[in-house]
């Protein structure tokens, strides 16, 4: 059984870069854990300054120390 690495409210980052314009702010939060997609498991991410969600991977992803 799997268990996902991160947790909903954690400050990420994407390691990816495939797809994002240059204007996008880097840090992201989780807002929901998806289920796997072959073998790796999925998450719902928010960046503030987006009026969207994007879904990710979990190797896409990177956790960003809080201040």
């Amino acid at each position: 059984m799997s268990f996902h690495r991160y947790a909903i409210g954690q400050p990420v980052r994407l390691i990816s870069r495939f797809g994002l314009s240059l204007k996008t702010a880097e840090i992201f939060r989780i807002t929901g854990t998806l289920p796997k997609q072959g073998d790796t498991l999925q998450y719902r991410i928010r960046n503030e300054e987006e009026r969207h969600e994007r879904v990710a991977t979990e190797h896409c992803l990177e956790l960003v120390e809080e201040k």
